[in-house]
């Protein structure tokens, strides 16, 4: 089996044209969410962690004086680097980089973002942790990524079969995606980032809705795991089903995804 960090790179290599024209990745509503939580200011030194296509990082470049944007894919790094040319943004650097091992001194920031991407890292608080240590005291940490239900998504459930149902959806997203990691819950989270010394600022849960199609297909899926994971969309456990929210809507097949949006800081 392929070392988890090489499967990311698999993946979004092959496929990182599509997250160029993503709507959900390109506008989607947790981004400028993240924008006016985290009130950059033009004087600040930022860093985009797994920046993807670079749609946070560029968003944000017209808020701060520089923006690094970071990520393990080379191929990713390059629609980035295009897309920021392309829009004539110029205070943009780019860098490979690990999230979990990152080549940035300590304290070299003003803000750190990362969107719809921790669900891949093998190791969550060693992300988190890095996070801290390259902000500058009194920095923050914006962060967005897709949850797994819990009793703050899904509630009326009881913990056993919310349990099950997070194991579930994980499994779900794995077989669109190899590479997919795990997500977490918004208990989970506040753990994690309270477990690195930040303080929480604002938490709050985002729903997106989603075209099944066009999220199948993003990541290269075929016929058979297409057929594979409608099947689970209309047969899951009424658990998963309450937080997924199937239904056909325009002759298309939708569902629903929820998002954390967090903020944190470094203690100054």
């Amino acid at each position: 089996m392929s070392e988890p960090r090489s499967l990311v790179q698999q993946q979004f290599g092959a496929h990182a044209a599509g997250y160029v024209s993503s709507v959900v990745h390109a506008k989607g509503e947790s981004l400028q969410r993240l924008v006016d939580l985290t009130r950059p200011e033009k004087h600040w030194r930022a860093l985009d962690i797994a920046t993807g296509a670079g749609h946070t990082a560029l968003t944000f470049a017209s808020q701060v004086a520089h923006v690094t944007a970071s990520d393990i894919t080379d191929e990713m790094l390059a629609e980035a680097e295009k897309l920021a040319k392309s829009r004539g943004i110029a205070n943009v650097s780019f860098e490979k980089a690990d999230a979990q091992a990152l080549p940035f001194p300590d304290g070299g920031f003003d803000l750190v973002t990362s969107r719809i991407a921790p669900h891949h890292f093998p190791d969550i608080p060693k992300f988190v942790a890095e996070a801290y240590r390259v902000l500058k005291p009194g920095g923050v940490f914006g962060l967005v990524d897709n949850i797994a239900p819990d009793e703050n998504t899904t509630p009326g459930f009881g913990a056993e079969a919310l349990r099950a149902a997070a194991d579930a959806y994980n499994d779900f997203e794995k077989i669109r995606d190899p590479s997919h990691g795990r997500c977490l819950t918004i208990g989970e989270w506040r753990d994690v980032m309270v477990g690195a010394g930040f303080v929480i600022e604002h938490l709050e849960k985002l729903s997106k809705s989603l075209e099944f199609a066009p999220w199948a297909e993003r990541m290269g899926a075929g016929p058979e795991t297409i057929a594979r994971l409608q099947a689970i969309l209309n047969d899951s456990s009424p658990a998963l089903r309450a937080y997924l929210r199937p239904e056909q809507r325009d002759g298309a097949l939708y569902f629903t995804l929820d998002e954390v949006i967090l903020v944190a800081r470094r203690p100054a």
